[in-house]
């Protein structure tokens, strides 16, 4: 039997007439789909479009909350209240569930966005506002972190999911921790072939050289993350998806 991993990308990001993302490539490729809430991008055309979309694909479904800042697409980091994060996020996973309710299929996972991710990783009270939102709308949904951050561990304190993910497309620190923002893919193997090597050597050694000229090793995830506005993400995607699977890898969704 093949070894199975979750293929994630962030999607639904477009605004208006504002177009972000590659989208329609990636649904091609992946699993899982972090759609956009409203808050950092999307809207309610958008969130319904790309719903049916990824229903339509057989891919699975997660809310992808962020900070309420359109003008920086939810990068910014902004010092809000746990209460109102909590209620930030219940506001948007809600919202997300509706158009899921009248598309008939259920939602599998919540994945914050941008500053709210990166910030949740080490704050945990941002950390434990976001799965209390996620608790009150289904605390059997799993929530998207890196492996060992502060989401994982109140994760498990709550008797949440916490599903670990590795970024084909964001460079690694020989400490494990990722560069999230001004980054360059040359960080990350360059083209989409390399990309999708490195991501492979991580999934199968658990190892990643880090931009620093240290190598992180013991790295654990079950899920990869391409971000579909990444320059040639419907390449990066096709690469990797041909990589996994060519290296005996099925791609599914960690629900199924």
């Amino acid at each position: 039997m093949a070894q199975r991993i979750d293929f994630n990308a962030d999607m639904g990001e477009s605004f208006g007439l504002w177009e972000r993302g590659a989208d329609a490539e990636m649904l091609e490729c992946i699993s899982s789909a972090n759609v956009a809430c409203g808050f950092h991008a999307g809207d309610p055309s958008v969130m319904r479009r790309t719903v049916l979309a990824a229903r339509d694909k057989g891919v699975a479904i997660g809310a992808h909350p962020g900070y309420p800042d359109l003008r920086g697409f939810g990068r910014r980091e902004m010092r809000l209240a746990p209460a109102d994060v909590r209620n930030d996020v219940l506001y948007q996973v809600g919202a997300l569930q509706a158009f899921l309710k009248a598309a008939g299929v259920r939602m599998q996972h919540v994945k914050p966005h941008g500053a709210l991710y990166t910030m949740a990783l080490d704050d945990e009270q941002i950390a434990r506002a976001i799965l209390e939102a996620v608790c009150e709308v289904d605390p059997s949904l799993a929530v998207l972190t890196l492996h060992g951050s502060a989401v994982w561990h109140e994760a498990a304190r709550l008797g949440v999911r916490a599903v670990p993910e590795f970024f084909a497309d964001r460079p690694m620190r020989a400490d494990g921790s990722v560069v999230m923002f001004n980054w360059r893919l040359e960080d990350c193997g360059g083209t989409p072939e390399g990309i999708a090597k490195r991501a492979l050597r991580a999934l199968t050694e658990g190892v990643v050289a880090g931009i620093d000229g240290g190598t992180a090793t013991g790295v654990e995830f079950e899920t990869i993350c391409v971000h579909s506005d990444t320059p040639g993400a419907g390449a990066i995607a096709r690469a990797l998806k041909r990589e996994l699977e060519a290296a005996g890898w099925e791609i599914r969704a960690f629900s199924a």
